[in-house]
């Protein structure tokens, strides 16, 4: 019988040797001490016996016995040779007792290479096994070499605390997020009956989505399941059955695949014009639509947030200007149950569901699995999800232009910049500024302050004490607050003039996107991606503009045309070559502008901002509750 078994084992050894002489890779097995020096080896960690995945022993630790098998641990030499015999002496003892003798191996980057038992784990993986008993020595990457390292180094702290070593991401900081989904503190050590039960849940999440085809894709099994835990939890990942399991993960197909793309996010920054005709829907497959019903959901009121109101005025724009075609309607305050606002508007059949606030962009994406026949976008930028788009207005532009012309009119060369959230988005819009202001006055100084810290009033009172009087803040007051200041003010005692604002229009930028779901363009762009969709409109697009008031000079006026016209016609560029920011470092390739992606990610300010991104626990109750969601990793809770 063991003989039988040989011989089986043998042929796929000599399949997969040659799979891998044609497909160009080394057919035998890696050998560590060919890429490791010795005294890195030497300085390995003795873990003591462990459980190991046995798909992660992929090598030997030195050459004595690399010829004889192939990549996959199959044996390759001829039946009736010592070897053979021996592998089959091997099988016998399993078949009767069980091999209970440890191997031993090293472990680098998790993966492990036997130094001794390299037949004993031959056979164990010929005959399925899952995880094999083995005396490990760790042997430590050296720290800040890649990517790959910095997550390898994540792992050792969860491995730590919770001896799971099957469970592995293709992206930093997913250790930290399934301890979050789970309810689990980072420093928590578990039980072995946790361990046992997350085992459990992880296998047979690892099989439900093994037989829906997870295998084929190129991101691990652990990316997909953070992906699920995110939309339904870990409590519900327990309690589903295997049938139950399969079905949920065939609806949450689409956000499962794009787990495997390098670059996740495809940042559409002007909206796509469509050329009529019949050849226009032979190409995107799509007929126009005749009517909509169109759901806005939003946080707050407008009577208590400003960027509610503008998003309300944007509801009215375009039910004035599609009349019939469109209908819509509106739910308000829904940031305590977002989950019941949203889903009162799939119950009042609406097709397109705007929600108008990051801190509803989680419940969006249940609601977005939950109903696939209703577009659901929200209003964020930089979240991959595939189920839902976002949607964001480069703000930053008109911030540039109004840092002009407060560096024009800044006497002194102070000027202050009150902002909401470090969240994407918002951190371009401090630096445009920054930049726009020293572009016309190199002794500008912006000092920075935070509304989410201490409350708007307190900021306010901050910049005052240390004279400065001309200050940017409010960009989204519903009304004017003695106190307070909309846009860019000059305050003077109690007396405040405005001089300049930027203008999210909202209304034109929901006109531009209702507009492509009509014609069929904004699913004919869905379709023809396999990545997250942001749309990130500016002034070309008509989203963003500025206000200047009559306080403001004719000739600083003027510039600021020059300035919007410039960038509407993608002339001018506030992000371009190389730029200096804070701690002496430069960013940016000279005669280069950045990518839109870069941008929305920046989490760090230019030399010319005095002030600092806040830490999370100085931010207020709600400035957390939108960093969690959108917040940049400087602002992010500490794991």
């Amino acid at each position: 019988m063991a003989e039988l078994y040989y011989r089986e084992a043998l042929k796929l050894g000599q399949k997969e040797y040659r799979a891998c002489v044609s497909g160009g890779m080394n057919p035998v097995l890696p050998v560590m001490d060919d890429f490791l020096p010795e005294e890195q080896v030497n300085l390995g960690i003795r873990m003591g016996i462990c459980q190991i995945p046995a798909e992660f022993i992929v090598g030997t630790k030195t050459r004595g016995r690399t010829r004889s098998f192939a990549r996959n641990f199959m044996p390759i030499l001829p039946e009736g040779t010592e070897f053979a015999g021996k592998w089959e002496a091997l099988c016998q003892s399993h078949l009767k007792d069980g091999i209970r003798d440890p191997i031993k191996v090293y472990e680098y980057m998790n993966r492990y290479y036997v130094e001794e038992g390299n037949k004993r784990a031959s056979v164990l993986k010929y005959f399925g096994a899952v995880s094999v008993m083995a005396d490990v020595i760790r042997v430590m990457p050296e720290p800040g070499s890649g990517p790959e390292v910095e997550i390898y180094y994540e792992f050792v702290d969860f491995n730590r605390y919770t001896h799971v070593n099957n469970v592995e991401f293709s992206k930093k900081g997913s250790y930290a997020k399934l301890l979050k989904y789970m309810g689990r503190k980072p420093e928590e050590y578990w039980t072995e009956e946790e361990r046992r039960a997350f085992s459990t849940v992880y296998a047979n999440f690892r099989q439900a989505y093994e037989s829906c085809g997870g295998g084929k894709l190129a991101s691990t099994v652990g990316d997909a399941m953070l992906a699920y835990l995110k939309i339904y939890g870990y409590e519900s990942l327990r309690e589903k059955t295997p049938s139950e399991l399969k079905r949920d993960i065939g609806k949450l197909w689409e956000e499962l695949k794009l787990q495997q793309e390098k670059e996740p996010i495809e940042v559409k920054p002007v909206p796509v014009e469509r050329r009529g005709g019949i050849l226009t829907k032979v190409l995107t497959g799509t007929a126009a639509v005749k009517n909509l019903k169109v759901g806005f959901v939003h946080d707050k009121t407008p009577e208590a947030s400003g960027w509610t109101h503008g998003h309300e005025l944007g509801r009215q724009y375009v039910q004035r200007v599609f009349g019939d075609r469109v209908e819509t309607m509106a739910v308000m305050d829904a940031a305590q149950d977002p989950g019941a606002a949203i889903d009162k508007c799939v119950r009042e059949l609406c097709d397109v569901i705007f929600t108008t606030s990051p801190v509803l962009l989680d419940a969006s994406l249940r609601a977005a699995v939950d109903n696939p026949d209703t577009l659901i976008m929200n209003c964020s930028i930089n979240k991959s999800h595939r189920y839902v788009r976002t949607y964001y207005a480069r703000i930053y532009e008109a911030k540039f232009i109004i840092g002009a012309v407060a560096g024009a009119l800044a006497e002194t060369g102070k000027i202050g910049y009150v902002c909401d959230y470090p969240i994407f988005g918002q951190i371009a819009g401090i630096n445009a500024f920054a930049l726009g202001a020293r572009m016309v006055n190199p002794r500008a100084v912006v000092r920075l302050e935070w509304s989410s810290v201490g409350g708007r009033r307190a900021a306010l009172e901050r910049l005052k004490a240390d004279g400065i009087r001309l200050i940017s803040s409010m960009d989204n007051a519903r009304l004017y607050e003695p106190g307070q200041t909309l846009g860019l003010s000059f305050l003077d005692g109690d007396d405040q003039r405005l001089l300049a604002a930027p203008i999210w229009n909202w209304g034109v930028y929901y006109e531009g996107l209702i507009r492509q779901i009509l014609n069929g363009t904004l699913k004919a762009e869905y379709e023809s991606s396999s990545k997250a969709i942001n749309y990130y409109w500016g002034m070309s697009a008509g989203a963003v503009d500025v206000a200047l008031t009559d306080a403001v000079p004719v000739s600083v006026k003027r510039l600021a045309g020059y300035l919007k016209e410039g960038i509407s016609r993608w002339i001018i560029d506030p992000f371009i070559g190389s730029i200096h920011i804070q701690g002496g470092q430069t960013v940016g390739e000279e005669g280069r502008p950045f990518d839109l992606e870069d941008v929305i990610a920046m989490d760090y300010l230019v030399e010319n901002v005095e002030g600092r991104i806040p830490e999370y626990e100085e931010l207020s109750s709600t400035g957390k509750a939108t960093v969690e969601t959108v917040g940049v990793e400087k602002a992010q809770k500490p794991e």
